[in-house]
């Protein structure tokens, strides 16, 4: 009896430990999903201008008017449309459908870049680029957000589970690799381009892919998130009416800013040793450590909150960036730059993985959309700022903006960090579906288990 009760009660704690070890999904698990490649193809054509849009701007404008202060403006400005737009489109998404609001977009996209290049070449006063910016930056298509909520809609079609959060967790770090790996080869292609044929060519292939991509991945219909319209009279209020949606808004703000003072900053310091073609190259070896983070964290069957792992990570981010302004030449900022990557992914990760909890599902498309403007908008300012130190005081000085900004995203997220728990109940959430009391009860467990790890 003895031993018939110890093996028994060896049994329980078995059982209890593998009730309370975290979930885990492989990619492998989370690519045979069916349905996935139909729309995954497309989204990385359509995706990986992404990059290669500021970069192109930048070596564009950079050319033909001789000034980073004037090219940094030209890319803020593009950056702060799409980050102002890009969430109203992302609520029209939620709406309307995916594919009404993508296919006007990638049409204006192509045109407008169009313009940008022409106004450019013609070596035309500054003040028009900044318009032709304007919806060139607006227009950009949200493919990243639209994609995590097809994930969404996928894997929480049967209500919220252990298993759905595990795989939407998963879905998050495959999405922000891929983020990454754009990332990675959007400047490398854009710089490529630009030094076989010229800067002008490079913007055109961001336009082409943009358009192609785009379309592609719009007629993927069957894999959309299903539109979900309020009920007549119902509050349909902006994510960003939720504290922790501004606050990690304003914490992806910080990291925007390191990507768009790298960007600036990089070429600059690649220009000043002569080097000017290995901008690209060494802005996407930083995005590569960032990539690398986040293939490893994808696979890690994480026990701390997603909280602290965000707080961690974002710490580590203002520790790589404070190293960047002292590296004495290119193959030391090279290693610096991917020390510093390496805590971008595990940042973005963590952050999309927390909004997901903070909203109801019309609204989640409008919340990943606020928070990739947000990047876009860091990235606007990072740009300008980095640029204007530059042609006051030299190449250095330019990557005191990433640890600036991530300084500041940093204290905000430590100070306000118990605005990232995710309600107990439905009814502090933000009522956008076709019922507000259905949205509500689906809602208040949504990816809980992916939010306490």
């Amino acid at each position: 009896m003895t031993a018939r009760r110890t093996v028994d009660t060896s049994a329980d704690i078995a059982d209890t430990t593998a009730a309370q070890a975290p979930a885990r999904v492989g990619y492998g698990e989370l690519l045979r999903t069916p349905g996935a490649w139909t729309f995954l193809s497309p989204a990385l054509v359509a995706r990986l201008p992404y990059a290669m849009l500021s970069m192109g701007i930048l070596l564009l404008v950079t050319q033909t008017h001789g000034s980073y202060g004037t090219a940094g403006t030209v890319t803020a400005v593009a950056a702060v449309a799409q980050a102002l737009i890009g969430p109203q489109t992302g609520r029209l998404a939620d709406r309307y459908g995916q594919a009404a609001v993508l296919v006007p977009a990638v049409l204006v996209h192509g045109a407008s870049v169009g313009v940008l290049i022409a106004l450019a070449l013609g070596h035309a006063p500054a003040w028009t680029l900044f318009l032709a910016a304007v919806p060139a930056g607006a227009s950009v298509p949200q493919i990243g957000a639209m994609v995590r909520a097809r994930w969404v809609a996928r894997f929480t079609a049967d209500g919220p589970s252990d298993a759905s959060a595990a795989r939407v967790s998963t879905a998050f770090a495959f999405e922000s690799v891929t983020d990454e790996f754009t990332f990675v080869i959007g400047p490398i292609l854009a710089s490529g381009i630009a030094a076989l044929a010229n800067p002008a060519a490079a913007l055109v292939a961001e336009a082409a892919l943009t358009l192609v991509g785009g379309l592609a991945f719009a007629a993927q219909r069957r894999t959309a998130p299903a539109r979900i319209l309020p009920q007549p009279g119902a509050r349909r209020a902006s994510a960003l009416a939720s504290p922790g949606v501004r606050l990690l808004a304003g914490t992806f703000l910080g990291v925007g800013a390191v990507f768009g003072g790298m960007q600036v900053s990089v070429n600059a310091f690649a220009d000043s040793v002569g080097q000017h073609d290995a901008g690209g190259t060494v802005y996407g070896i930083f995005a590569g450590g960032s990539m690398l983070a986040g293939v490893l964290y994808g696979v890690i069957a994480w026990r701390r909150p997603v909280q602290q792992r965000m707080l961690m990570s974002y710490a580590l981010l203002v520790l790589g960036c404070s190293t960047l302004w002292a590296m004495p030449n290119l193959v030391a900022l090279t290693v610096a730059g991917l020390v510093c990557g390496l805590a971008i992914a595990p940042t973005l990760i963590s952050g999309y993985t927390l909004v997901e909890t903070l909203v109801a599902d019309g609204a989640k498309t409008e919340a990943f959309t606020w928070l990739t403007g947000a990047i876009g908008l860091g990235l606007a300012v990072g740009s300008m700022a980095a640029g204007k130190l530059i042609d006051g005081h030299g190449p250095s000085t330019g990557f005191l903006v990433p640890v600036i900004g991530a300084g500041l995203g940093l204290l905000a997220l430590f100070t306000l960090r118990h605005l990232l728990v995710a309600p107990e109940t439905g009814g502090d959430r933000i009522a956008a579906g076709p019922a507000a009391g259905s949205a509500q009860r689906g809602g208040a467990g949504q990816l809980v288990g992916a939010a306490k790890g």
